[in-house]
C-alpha cells in the first residue's frame, strides 16, 4: 500500500468527517429511540428469552419424577405457580402448550445453502490472497474503494443466490431469534433480508464499532520516543502489547502499541519479522484473558460464559505467549540484529530518548468506558442490579459517543504527530462487509453438520475451530462451535451448557490461531496496513502464512498437547 503519511490539513478534515459522521449516527439513534425501534428490538429479545426459559422449565417439569402414591409423599402431582393442572383435563386433549409450538417454530428452518454457494467466499478470501502479487492489479487493489467493491460485488452475488434459488426457511438472530420462509412463488426477498440482517446487523455492525472505538480512541494518544531497536528492547515492547491485549482488547493494544514499535525500529532495515510477531501476540494470542480482548471471547460471554471465566486460561497464554516471545529473542539477536549495518546501529544507538506519553488523560477513561459499555450494556442481559435490559444497540451508540469525545476533547496535534489516518480501518470495513456476507451459507453448513463431523474432545475443538477461524472471522466460528458443543452430552463441569474442556478448546483456537492469516481477526489486517504506510513491506497473504506455519503450528501443538 505505501500511502504516504498523511498532512496535518488531511488529519484535520478526516478527524472532522468521523466526527460528523459519529453525530450523523447518533442523531439517526436518537430520532430510532423517539419512534421506539431499539425498544421494541429490546423487547422482543427479552420475551423470546422468556419463552425460551419457559420452555426449558416445561420440559425438565414433564420429565421430573413423580413420587407415587402411598409413599408419604404428596399423592398430587407438583404443579408449579402460574400452570393450571391438566391432570383432569379430557384425555382427548393432546394439543401441546404453547410455548413448545414456538419453540418448535423456532427450530423449523430448513436445510443449509449446497456447498457450491460458498464460491463467493473462496472467491473473495482467494482475492485478498491473490490480486495484491499480480502487477498489473496490486496497485489498483491498494485502493480501499477497489477492495468494497469486490467485496460487495461478491457479498452481492451471495444475496442474489438467497434472492434467486434457496428454497428453505432460515433463522434470524436479531434481534431475536425466529425463523423466515421462502416465498411461495417469486423472489425471496424476505430469506435474502434476513441473510443480511443476520451478517450486517447481528454481526456486521457490533464488529466493526468496537474495532472503530478502539481504533479511534487509542489513535489520541501518543506514545513518543524512540528507544535503541535492539532484540530486547522489541521483545519487551511485544510482551507488554501481550499483557495489555486482554485488558484493553487487541485492538486497542495494537493500535497503541504498533505506532512507537515502527519508530523504534525506523533505522532498522530487517523489522518484517517484527511487524509480523507483534501481530501473532499483540493482535492475537495476547488476548484470551478477558472477554473485552478478543470479539470471539466476548460472543461468549454474551452467550453466558461468565466474565472472569477466560481467566482460567492463564496457564495457556503464558505458555503460548512466553513460547513466542523466546523464538522472536533468539530470531531477532542471533539472525536479523547482527545483520543490520554499523551505521545504522550507530545512528539508532544516536538517535535514542526515552518515551514520553501524552493524550492519556483524556483517552485512558475513554478506553475504560468501552470496556464498561461492551461488559454492561447488552441487551439480553439486564443492567446489574435492576430488571432493565438495554436498549438495540445503546451499546454501539456508547461506544461511537466515547469516540466523538475523543475526537472533540482530544488534542489534533497528538493525531498528527501519529501520522493518524482512517486508511487501516476503512479497509477492515471495506473487506469484512463482504467477509461477513459471503460467509453466511458456510456458517450455515457449519452449524447444520458440525455435530455430526465427530468433534468431541477438547483438542478437536481447538483444532477445528482454530483453523476455520483462520479463514473465517473467528468470532462467527466461535459462536458455530460453542453451540455444536451445546448440543453434545457432558460428563464434566458445564460453563454457559458446554463442557468446560471443550469450551477451552474453543476459546484458544479461536483466539490463538486468528493469528494464521491476516483475515482471522480484524486487527491483523490495520497492522498490516500502519506498517505499509510507514513503509515497512509486509509479507503477502502466502509469505505471512510461511511465517504463521513455521512458527505458530509447532508452539500450538505442544501448548494443546500439554493441556487440552
Amino acid at each position: 500500500m505505501n500511502e504516504t503519511t498523511p498532512s496535518t490539513a488531511a488529519i484535520q478534515r478526516s478527524s472532522r468527517t468521523a466526527l460528523a459522521g459519529v453525530v450523523i449516527a447518533l442523531g439517526l439513534y436518537l430520532a430510532a429511540v423517539i419512534s421506539g425501534s431499539p425498544q421494541h428490538g429490546r423487547d422482543l429479545l427479552v420475551e423470546a428469552q422468556a419463552a425460551h426459559q419457559e420452555h426449558a422449565e416445561g420440559h425438565a417439569d414433564e420429565h421430573a419424577p413423580v413420587e407415587p402414591h402411598g409413599t408419604g409423599g404428596s399423592a398430587e402431582p407438583h404443579v408449579e405457580a402460574g400452570h393450571t393442572d391438566q391432570s383432569n383435563q379430557s384425555n382427548e386433549d393432546h394439543s401441546p402448550p404453547p410455548h413448545a409450538e414456538a419453540d418448535h417454530e423456532a427450530h423449523a428452518a430448513g436445510p443449509p445453502p449446497p456447498v457450491w454457494a460458498v464460491t463467493p467466499f473462496v472467491l473473495l478470501l482467494g482475492a485478498i490472497a491473490v490480486l495484491p502479487l499480480v502487477p498489473s492489479l496490486a496497485h489498483w487493489w491498494e485502493h480501499n474503494s477497489s477492495k468494497l467493491l469486490v467485496a460487495g460485488s461478491l457479498g452481492l452475488v451471495t444475496l442474489g443466490y438467497y434472492l434467486v434459488l434457496h428454497d428453505a426457511a432460515i433463522e434470524r438472530h436479531f434481534p431475536a431469534h425466529s425463523v423466515v420462509a421462502p416465498a411461495a412463488s417469486g423472489l425471496s426477498w424476505g430469506v435474502a433480508g434476513t441473510v443480511l440482517t443476520n451478517a450486517l446487523l447481528a454481526e456486521y455492525v457490533p464488529f466493526i464499532t468496537l474495532l472503530f472505538a478502539l481504533y479511534a480512541i487509542t489513535g489520541g494518544v501518543r506514545i513518543e520516543g524512540d528507544m535503541q531497536a535492539t532484540p530486547t528492547v522489541n521483545t519487551a515492547m511485544l510482551g507488554l502489547g501481550a499483557a495489555m491485549a486482554s485488558f484493553i482488547g487487541t485492538t486497542g493494544a495494537a493500535m497503541l502499541l504498533v505506532r512507537p514499535l515502527l519508530e523504534t525500529n525506523h533505522e532498522r532495515k530487517r523489522v518484517v519479522h517484527t511487524l509480523v510477531f507483534f501481530i501473532f501476540l499483540v493482535c492475537n494470542c495476547g488476548g484470551c484473558l478477558l472477554p473485552i480482548g478478543d470479539p470471539p471471547l466476548f460472543l461468549g460471554y454474551l452467550q453466558g460464559v461468565p466474565f472472569l471465566w477466560t481467566f482460567s486460561l492463564w496457564k495457556e497464554w503464558l505458555a503460548v505467549n512466553v513460547t513466542l516471545l523466546v523464538i522472536y529473542w533468539v530470531w531477532d539477536s542471533f539472525f536479523a540484529y547482527p545483520k543490520e549495518r554499523q551505521i545504522d546501529r550507530a545512528i539508532d544507538r544516536a538517535t535514542a530518548r526515552s518515551l514520553q506519553v501524552s493524550g492519556l488523560w483524556l483517552n485512558l477513561p475513554l478506553m475504560a468506558g468501552v470496556i464498561l459499555a461492551v461488559a454492561l450494556l447488552d441487551p439480553s442481559k439486564s443492567f446489574p442490579g435492576t430488571d432493565w435490559h438495554p436498549w438495540i444497540f445503546l451499546r454501539e451508540a456508547v461506544l461511537l459517543s466515547l469516540v466523538g469525545c475523543s475526537l472533540w476533547f482530544g488534542a489534533l496535534d497528538i493525531r498528527v504527530k501519529n501520522g493518524f489516518s482512517y486508511f487501516a480501518i476503512l479497509e477492515v470495513a471495506a473487506l469484512f462487509v463482504g467477509i461477513f456476507v459471503c460467509m453466511q451459507p458456510a456458517l450455515a453448513l457449519l452449524n447444520e453438520h458440525g455435530a455430526s463431523l465427530g468433534i468431541r474432545s477438547p483438542m478437536a475443538f481447538f483444532w477445528t475451530t482454530g483453523s476455520l477461524s483462520s479463514v473465517l472471522d473467528n468470532a462467527p466460528t466461535y459462536l458455530v462451535f460453542f453451540k455444536t458443543a451445546q448440543s453434545l452430552p457432558a460428563t464434566g463441569e458445564l460453563v454457559a451448557g458446554v463442557e468446560a474442556g471443550r469450551l477451552a478448546g474453543i476459546s484458544l483456537g479461536a483466539v490463538f490461531l486468528g493469528a494464521m492469516t491476516y483475515i482471522g481477526n480484524g486487527p491483523n489486517f490495520m497492522v498490516k496496513a500502519i506498517a505499509e504506510a510507514a513503509g515497512v513491506r509486509m509479507p503477502s497473504f502466502f509469505g505471512y502464512l510461511f511465517y504463521s506455519c513455521g512458527v505458530l503450528l509447532p508452539v500450538f501443538a505442544v501448548v494443546a498437547y500439554c493441556f487440552l
